[in-house]
Protein backbone atom coordinates (compact mmCIF):
# COMPACT_ATOMS: atom_id res chain seq x y z
CA UNK A 1 0.00 0.00 0.00
CA UNK A 2 1.33 3.41 -0.92
CA UNK A 3 -1.41 5.60 0.50
CA UNK A 4 -4.96 6.14 1.69
CA UNK A 5 -7.29 8.72 0.20
CA UNK A 6 -8.71 11.13 2.75
CA UNK A 7 -11.10 14.04 2.38
CA UNK A 8 -11.65 16.11 -0.74
CA UNK A 9 -9.52 19.26 -1.07
CA UNK A 10 -11.28 22.19 -2.69
CA UNK A 11 -13.95 21.91 -5.39
CA UNK A 12 -11.97 20.68 -8.41
CA UNK A 13 -11.75 16.98 -7.52
CA UNK A 14 -8.50 16.96 -5.57
CA UNK A 15 -8.11 14.72 -2.52
CA UNK A 16 -5.77 14.50 0.42
CA UNK A 17 -3.63 11.36 0.54
CA UNK A 18 -2.01 9.92 3.63
CA UNK A 19 1.27 8.72 2.13
CA UNK A 20 2.53 5.27 3.15
CA UNK A 21 5.53 4.86 0.90
CA UNK A 22 9.14 5.91 1.19
CA UNK A 23 9.15 7.08 -2.45
CA UNK A 24 6.15 9.41 -2.93
CA UNK A 25 7.79 11.28 -5.83
CA UNK A 26 7.90 8.04 -7.84
CA UNK A 27 4.57 6.55 -6.71
CA UNK A 28 2.56 9.76 -7.19
CA UNK A 29 4.18 11.05 -10.39
CA UNK A 30 1.76 12.29 -13.08
CA UNK A 31 0.73 9.46 -15.39
CA UNK A 32 1.38 6.77 -12.77
CA UNK A 33 -1.47 4.27 -12.39
CA UNK A 34 -2.41 2.89 -8.98
CA UNK A 35 -4.61 -0.05 -8.09
CA UNK A 36 -7.27 0.41 -5.40
CA UNK A 37 -8.87 -1.39 -2.51
CA UNK A 38 -11.76 -1.75 -3.01
CA UNK A 39 -10.83 -2.70 -6.59
CA UNK A 40 -13.99 -1.32 -8.19
CA UNK A 41 -12.81 2.24 -7.43
CA UNK A 42 -9.80 1.98 -9.71
CA UNK A 43 -7.40 1.83 -11.25
CA UNK A 44 -6.66 5.54 -10.77
CA UNK A 45 -4.19 7.56 -12.84
CA UNK A 46 -2.32 10.44 -11.20
CA UNK A 47 -3.04 13.73 -12.97
CA UNK A 48 -1.11 15.99 -10.59
CA UNK A 49 0.21 15.98 -7.03
CA UNK A 50 1.74 18.45 -4.60
CA UNK A 51 2.81 18.39 -0.96
CA UNK A 52 0.74 20.47 1.47
CA UNK A 53 1.75 20.08 5.10
CA UNK A 54 1.77 16.46 6.13
CA UNK A 55 -0.57 15.43 3.31
CA UNK A 56 -0.12 15.02 -0.39
CA UNK A 57 -2.81 16.69 -2.50
CA UNK A 58 -3.61 14.56 -5.54
CA UNK A 59 -5.84 14.99 -8.55
CA UNK A 60 -6.70 11.79 -10.42
CA UNK A 61 -7.48 11.95 -14.13
CA UNK A 62 -11.21 12.02 -14.76
CA UNK A 63 -12.07 13.27 -11.27
CA UNK A 64 -14.25 16.27 -12.09
CA UNK A 65 -15.40 17.74 -8.79
CA UNK A 66 -15.65 17.52 -5.01
CA UNK A 67 -18.59 15.07 -5.16
CA UNK A 68 -16.59 12.61 -7.26
CA UNK A 69 -13.61 13.05 -4.91
CA UNK A 70 -15.80 12.30 -1.87
CA UNK A 71 -16.68 8.88 -3.34
CA UNK A 72 -12.99 7.90 -3.12
CA UNK A 73 -12.63 8.66 0.61
CA UNK A 74 -10.85 5.84 2.51
CA UNK A 75 -9.76 4.10 -0.70
CA UNK A 76 -6.38 2.37 -0.31
CA UNK A 77 -3.88 3.01 -3.08
CA UNK A 78 -1.75 0.05 -4.15
CA UNK A 79 1.00 -0.80 -6.59
CA UNK A 80 1.29 -4.15 -8.30
CA UNK A 81 4.03 -6.30 -6.71
CA UNK A 82 5.44 -6.88 -10.20
CA UNK A 83 6.17 -3.12 -10.38
CA UNK A 84 8.16 -3.13 -7.15
CA UNK A 85 11.90 -3.72 -6.94
CA UNK A 86 12.98 -7.13 -5.68
CA UNK A 87 13.72 -7.29 -1.97
CA UNK A 88 17.32 -7.87 -0.94
CA UNK A 89 16.54 -10.41 1.78
CA UNK A 90 14.79 -13.65 0.83
CA UNK A 91 12.95 -13.54 4.18
CA UNK A 92 11.33 -10.17 3.42
CA UNK A 93 7.96 -9.80 1.75
CA UNK A 94 5.72 -7.02 0.56
CA UNK A 95 2.47 -6.83 2.53
CA UNK A 96 0.49 -7.46 -0.64
CA UNK A 97 2.30 -10.79 -1.08
CA UNK A 98 1.17 -11.94 2.37
CA UNK A 99 -2.41 -10.67 2.46
CA UNK A 100 -4.75 -13.36 1.22
CA UNK A 101 -2.47 -16.30 2.03
CA UNK A 102 -3.99 -19.29 3.81
CA UNK A 103 -2.69 -19.70 7.35
CA UNK A 104 -2.21 -23.33 8.36
CA UNK A 105 -0.96 -25.13 11.44
CA UNK A 106 1.95 -27.57 11.18
CA UNK A 107 -0.43 -30.52 10.78
CA UNK A 108 -1.97 -28.86 7.70
CA UNK A 109 -5.23 -27.87 9.40
CA UNK A 110 -6.62 -24.49 8.49
CA UNK A 111 -6.12 -21.59 10.87
CA UNK A 112 -7.66 -18.96 8.59
CA UNK A 113 -6.52 -16.27 6.15
CA UNK A 114 -3.98 -13.47 6.45
CA UNK A 115 -6.01 -10.26 6.12
CA UNK A 116 -3.47 -7.62 7.12
CA UNK A 117 0.11 -6.99 8.20
CA UNK A 118 0.66 -4.61 11.10
CA UNK A 119 3.99 -2.84 11.42
CA UNK A 120 4.25 -2.28 15.15
CA UNK A 121 7.19 -0.92 17.18
CA UNK A 122 7.94 -4.41 18.51
CA UNK A 123 7.88 -6.02 15.07
CA UNK A 124 5.54 -7.08 12.29
CA UNK A 125 2.33 -8.96 13.08
CA UNK A 126 0.10 -10.97 10.75
CA UNK A 127 -3.64 -10.49 11.25
CA UNK A 128 -5.29 -13.87 10.62
CA UNK A 129 -9.07 -14.02 10.28
CA UNK A 130 -10.00 -17.36 11.78
CA UNK A 131 -12.74 -19.62 10.43
CA UNK A 132 -15.17 -18.59 13.17
CA UNK A 133 -14.69 -14.88 12.44
CA UNK A 134 -12.31 -13.72 15.16
CA UNK A 135 -8.83 -12.40 14.44
CA UNK A 136 -5.57 -13.84 15.70
CA UNK A 137 -2.53 -11.56 15.89
CA UNK A 138 0.50 -13.66 14.96
CA UNK A 139 4.01 -12.24 15.43
CA UNK A 140 5.74 -12.50 12.07
CA UNK A 141 8.96 -14.11 13.27
CA UNK A 142 10.60 -17.28 11.95
CA UNK A 143 10.00 -19.22 15.19
CA UNK A 144 6.22 -18.73 14.88
CA UNK A 145 5.87 -18.48 11.07
CA UNK A 146 8.63 -20.78 9.78
CA UNK A 147 7.18 -21.21 6.28
CA UNK A 148 5.97 -18.65 3.75
CA UNK A 149 5.10 -20.43 0.52
CA UNK A 150 4.04 -17.86 -2.07
CA UNK A 151 3.69 -20.52 -4.77
CA UNK A 152 1.18 -22.55 -2.74
CA UNK A 153 -0.32 -19.32 -1.28
CA UNK A 154 0.11 -20.33 2.38
CA UNK A 155 1.98 -19.66 5.60
CA UNK A 156 2.59 -22.22 8.32
CA UNK A 157 2.03 -21.03 11.88
CA UNK A 158 3.55 -22.72 14.95
CA UNK A 159 1.78 -20.83 17.73
CA UNK A 160 3.28 -20.70 21.20
CA UNK A 161 1.01 -21.89 24.00
CA UNK A 162 -1.97 -19.61 24.56
CA UNK A 163 -1.55 -17.46 21.44
CA UNK A 164 -4.62 -18.82 19.66
CA UNK A 165 -6.68 -18.98 22.86
CA UNK A 166 -6.76 -15.19 22.76
CA UNK A 167 -8.84 -15.35 19.57
CA UNK A 168 -10.94 -18.42 20.39
CA UNK A 169 -14.69 -17.75 20.46
CA UNK A 170 -16.08 -17.14 23.92
CA UNK A 171 -18.07 -20.30 24.79
CA UNK A 172 -20.35 -18.23 27.04
CA UNK A 173 -21.15 -15.75 24.26
CA UNK A 174 -23.97 -17.97 22.96
CA UNK A 175 -25.81 -17.84 26.29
Amino acid sequence: MVGRIGRPQGIKGEVTVEVRTDDPDERFAPGRQLQTDPPERGPLTIGASRQQGRYLIVWFEGLADRNAAELLRDTLLLVDVADLPPLADEDEYYDTQLIGLAAELEDGSSLGEVTDVLHLPGGDVLVVRRRHGTEALVPFVRAIVPTVDLTRRRVVVVPPGGLLALSDPDPEADD
